[in-house]
């Protein structure tokens, strides 16, 4: 059997999630065919070799709607003999996209896949906050008759669930910048970041290429007076167990963003003459609680652990999503890891979480850190809205 390896990974800078953030005035589809160019254009790769374009995105509507793989594939200029696909897993499609593309180079059925993602936050409002609850359908609806909730909801149930304090999730939260800070200042993240060329009305360029997201000097006394997001009278009746600490600034913000992968076999890679980065070794997704939904990543990094036969000790860097921090914070304790390899550079908190493009910016930073750290496996997982979390592990070439 082929191996699946990862020739290259990059990402955008981080663009807040808002009108006026600099990826805002950008169309999707242009930010990820700008991020499709950079990535074959790097690699030195005729992109007609491409065979697949797996996209993960989120909110498929509006000028995220119809296939955003495969307008971005055209949009990069690719031949029109490259197909893509979109799919989504919430919070963790370009990951799963990730695991879509190595499953076709090890099932033999592909020798080199892109898997990407895009999210553009500040144009395409995401789903729930304009859907209401209609999306359920009745059968799902009469299965939960309390009705399902917000992901910030999950969140608060984690932290009263496994005893995480308002000043544990603050704290986290501000070394998310802090780590994120220093990673930017020693120049970490300049291997994975790839400019994005903006145009203006009147036709004048200028570049992005920097995290927007990162808030240097965040202190959990600054965070700490920042007011519980989620809290409503009726909510706090039906959950008396929760302790309304989740906020703003220990939750990951709205951004845009677009990442990309090159997945290829190991032949097909020393056939072009290119040397992989890294190899993937295992993965796992599982479904969870839906109403507890985020705890997924418990279960699934248990799962690929057991199918890959690695210990936790032998992983030398963990990507945990921080959606939440009480996200990462349960994870660890459940796992009890080495917190200095936990997220390393910061994450999600800090460097933000453009939904669908998430999953494969955070496997750009891991390499990255492997190859800093001299490390030989990574980890990273994900939580999911629906209840579900996709688990991979990775190993430095």
């Amino acid at each position: 059997m082929s191996r699946a390896v990862i020739v290259d990974a990059v990402r955008t800078a981080a663009g807040r999630g808002k009108h006026g953030g600099g990826l805002s005035g950008i169309h999707p589809v242009d930010l990820l065919a700008q991020t499709l160019q950079r990535l074959v254009e790097r690699v030195g790769l005729d992109p007609a070799l491409v065979e697949d374009v797996i996209a993960g995105c989120v909110t498929q509507s509006g000028r995220q709607s119809t296939n955003i793989a495969r307008n971005a594939v055209l949009a990069a200029g690719f031949p029109d003999s490259v197909p893509g696909t979109t799919v989504d897993r919430q919070c963790g499609s370009s990951q799963q996209a990730a695991q879509f593309a190595a499953q076709a180079i090890l099932a033999g059925t592909n020798d080199i896949v892109i898997a990407c993602g895009v999210e553009q936050m500040s144009q395409q409002p995401i789903g729930y906050a304009t859907q209401g609850e209609d999306y359920l359908g009745p059968m799902l609806a009469s299965r939960y008759p309390d009705g399902l909730v917000h992901q910030g909801i999950s969140a608060e149930l984690i932290a009263a669930r496994w005893k995480i304090s308002r000043a544990e999730l603050d704290a986290y939260a501000a070394q998310s910048h802090t780590r994120a800070s220093a990673a930017i200042d020693r120049g970490l993240f300049a291997p994975e970041v790839v400019p994005i060329t903006l145009r203006a009305l009147d036709g004048s360029t200028t570049t992005f290429g920097i995290d927007e997201t990162v808030r240097r000097g965040t202190t959990a006394d600054a965070l700490a007076t920042l007011p519980p997001a989620f809290h409503t009278d009726e909510l706090a009746e039906r959950f008396p167990e929760i302790g309304w600490n989740i906020t703003a600034g220990n939750s990951s913000p709205l951004t845009d963003g677009a990442s990309a992968a090159l997945i290829m076999s190991e032949e097909k890679a020393e056939q072009l003459g290119l040397t992989p980065r890294a190899r993937f070794v295992g993965f796992a997704a599982v479904g969870s609680d839906p109403l507890e939904m985020l705890t997924g990543v418990l279960p699934a990094t248990r799962r690929v652990l057991e199918r890959t036969g690695i210990a936790i000790d032998e992983i030398d860097v963990f990507e945990v999503n921080e959606a939440f921090a009480s996200v990462p914070l349960a994870w660890q304790r459940e796992f009890d890891v080495n917190v200095s390899k936990l997220n390393p550079w910061g994450g999600a908190i800090a460097l933000g979480h453009p939904l669908g493009a998430s999953g494969t910016r955070i496997l750009a930073t891991l390499v990255n850190a492997l190859q800093v750290s001299g490390g030989r496996y990574g980890l990273q997982t994900m939580c999911e809205g629906g209840g579900m979390a996709n688990a991979t592990i990775i190993e430095r070439l």
